[in-house]
């Protein structure tokens, strides 16, 4: 028997290499000696650092940078042996950074996320890969940009900070200054979301509010953003709102995809491709996989649908062992998870995350023998 275990972090109880060394602890337990191997994941959010990190090797580098209030806090992000820089924005620029009373974002800059670009390029990065996920930000990107050399004016040729209040002030945009590294280094972007830059599904309207935006501060961002789209659109001759992803991180999709060229890709999709999950998977009797909470979203871009998929390519049946299980979960099905189990049932969720290696590893061993039992049936219809 070969089972891969590839699952995400359960955010708050269990890392994505915690939930491998019990499934592995816990199939030899059922099966005795079987082949197992082990993959950290992630989906482009939080742990995608520390899983590229693990697959090729290499660092974690920190630096003093500016939060999205521009306080001066400690960034860090990873260089790999082979010189590529994994950044998460959430690093420098994520909403946990903001305490709630403070977020708002007219007043949040991604300037930071540009600084650990900056600094990952000074230190000999090649390429940079760039997780946007969880931003506390609407600035159409323009701090990211200005921390790497892109000057925002407004009418009277005054150089802006970047916040999302200065969206409706800008009135030219220079690159001229860009750091020189910059114009020739490949950004990928890890980002699973497909809204545009303005408009009812752009970045203002579907996320401001949950950065801390009001209904009038919605109003007023959406206005800024699309002046900014409109200086882009004469200036550059680039339609952000033709750009798939443009909207993403408030508008970082938009600044990476029309000022440093970057290349727009699933997280999920990139973490399986450079951990070589095809290769790894070949032969596998079973994929195990999982995530906190399993629900209808899980199907857009996460671990589950991600590595599910890759299993109904390859003919291998995935088994999904998560947290909890919510509304919608079933549509996982269409993405190769042919059973679905939940560590929570049948108890009380703040034990079960209180005690989450116990209750894990109780209904990892309680898979492993549904999964031999159902073999030997199987061997008895031969």
């Amino acid at each position: 028997m070969k089972f891969v275990f590839a699952s995400d972090s359960f955010k708050g109880t269990l890392s994505s290499e915690q939930t491998g060394e019990l499934l592995q602890r816990a199939a030899r337990e059922v099966f005795g000696d079987c082949e197992t191997v082990r993959k950290r994941m992630a989906d482009g959010g939080e742990g995608t650092m520390d899983a590229i990190l693990y697959e090729l090797g290499g660092k974690k580098i920190s630096v003093n940078v500016h939060d999205p209030l521009m306080k001066v806090i400690r960034g860090y992000y990873g260089m790999t042996q082979n010189r590529i820089a994994v950044i998460e924005m959430a690093q420098a620029s994520g909403l946990p950074l903001v305490p709630k009373e403070k977020r708002n974002p007219l007043y949040t800059s991604s300037y930071g996320t540009g600084e650990l670009v900056r600094d990952a390029l000074e230190n000999g990065a090649d390429e940079i890969l760039l997780a946007i996920g969880g931003s506390a930000t609407n600035d159409g990107g323009m701090g990211f940009a200005n921390a790497l050399g892109v000057k925002f004016l407004d009418k009277a040729g005054r150089e802006l900070e970047g916040k999302g209040i200065d969206l409706e002030k800008v009135a030219n945009i220079d690159v001229s200054g860009m750091f020189p590294k910059a114009r020739r280094t490949k950004f990928t972007v890890m980002c699973d979301v497909t809204n545009p830059l303005c408009g009812t599904n752009g970045a203002t309207y579907t996320y401001g509010r949950q950065k801390g935006a009001s209904d009038e501060e919605l109003l007023r961002l959406e206005m800024g953003m699309q002046n900014y789209r409109d200086v882009i659109r004469k200036e550059f001759g680039i339609d952000p709102d033709q750009i798939t992803g443009s909207g993403a991180a408030g508008g970082m999709g938009a600044a990476l995809s029309v000022f440093f060229h970057a290349k727009m890709k699933s997280g999920v999709e990139t973490v399986l491709d450079i951990i070589k999950f095809d290769d790894i998977i070949r032969a596998a009797d079973y994929i195990i996989t999982g995530e906190g909470r399993a629900d209808g979203q899980s199907v857009n871009g996460k671990v589950l649908s991600g590595v599910g998929k890759r299993g109904l390519e390859n003919d291998i049946p995935v088994i999904a062992l998560c947290g909890s299980l919510g509304e919608g979960y079933e549509k996982l099905s269409e993405c190769g998870i042919v059973s679905m189990l939940s560590v929570s049932e049948g108890v009380e969720l703040e034990d079960c995350m209180k005690n989450a290696e116990h209750f894990y590893y109780k209904k990892a061993v309680e898979m492993f023998g549904r999964i031999k039992e159902s073999r030997l049936n199987l061997d008895s219809q031969v």
